[in-house]
């Protein structure tokens, strides 16, 4: 039986993820690979193997692994249950795992960094960004979490609009695996950052006035805490500094405007604190990889 070992990397980029290097050096070749954006990637496997044990060792990347067929007795070193059609698993990035691969395989990988996880833990969790931990587990009823990975297995994103939708099914399984497996810690106060309470109020104001300008006193002052203080506090609470924040859920906001609504490109720039049309296009181009015109038209095609 043959074994191969799965290890970080330190001079290449993320995206030429350990996980996918590490199974392209046994000789698999994916049926498809997609460079998402954000942070993200995906590659869809096929295998037939009588026997091949698979080693990873903290990878330093997360992966969400989805078996459409999860062969005959592929298991991980320590776990008596094999592996079945359907299941689902989450890989953190230092993670250490042993597995025996066996029979016909068909699974879907998608690759993406700590900061997809931590990101999210603010708006949908409630909680700090060091608080959020991926699970190293398995899921095996997590239906909204298959559909969204089987949406991802059907979307060959050959072309511009297809990659802006496979992008977006990646961040809506992101969020469902966020869901599924709860916090990882307890919300307890973290040493220099803000109070529960308060992160909660910074969030909700910041939502509340995405739409008008905001400075650095504005939002220090809701905390009662100096400009300097509150720039060390934010970012420890909320994982980077305000202005970054502030610029990613304008960008957020301005994605679920042009999904979800018949806005026109001018209400959409304004409600997302881009009284410049032309402002917002690029700002939008540079955050999404294509105009906003051209984002809703793929999502809605």
């Amino acid at each position: 039986m043959m074994r191969h070992d799965i290890t970080p990397s330190n001079n290449a980029p993320h995206m030429a993820a350990s996980v996918f290097a590490g199974l392209s050096a046994t000789g698999l070749a994916p049926l498809r690979r997609i460079e998402l954006g954000d942070g993200m990637s995906l590659a869809l496997w096929r295998r037939a193997t009588t026997g091949l044990e698979i080693a990873y060792e903290q990878p330093g990347h997360h992966t969400l692994a989805y078996y459409l067929r999860a062969g005959s007795g592929t298991r991980r070193q320590g776990d008596n249950s094999a592996l079945r059609d359907g299941d689902i698993c989450s890989l953190p990035d230092r993670h250490v795992s042993h597995w025996l691969v066996r029979g016909e395989l068909t699974f879907l990988h998608l690759y993406f960094t700590p900061q997809q996880i931590e990101r999210r833990a603010v708006l949908e969790l409630d909680c700090e960004p060091r608080a959020a931990q991926l699970h190293d587990r398995r899921y095996v009823e997590a239906e909204r979490l298959a559909h969204l990975c089987q949406s991802l297995m059907a979307e060959p994103g050959h072309d511009p609009d297809g990659l802006l939708r496979a992008n977006t099914l990646a961040h809506e399984a992101l969020s469902a695996l966020l869901h599924a497996q709860g916090r990882g810690v307890g919300d307890a106060q973290w040493r220099g950052g803000l109070p529960p309470y308060l992160r909660r109020r910074l969030a909700d104001y910041i939502e509340a006035h995405l739409d008008q300008p905001l400075s650095l006193g504005a939002l220090a002052a809701q905390a009662c805490l100096s400009e300097f203080h509150f720039l060390r506090v934010f970012r420890a609470s909320f994982g980077m500094p305000p202005h970054a924040w502030i610029a990613m859920r304008r960008i957020e906001r301005a994605r679920q405007l042009l999904r979800g609504t018949d806005c026109t490109m001018q209400r959409v720039a304004d409600d997302c604190g881009y009284g410049d049309l032309a402002h917002f296009s690029r700002r939008f181009r540079q955050a999404v990889g294509c105009a906003p015109t051209r984002y809703r038209a793929a999502l809605r095609g």
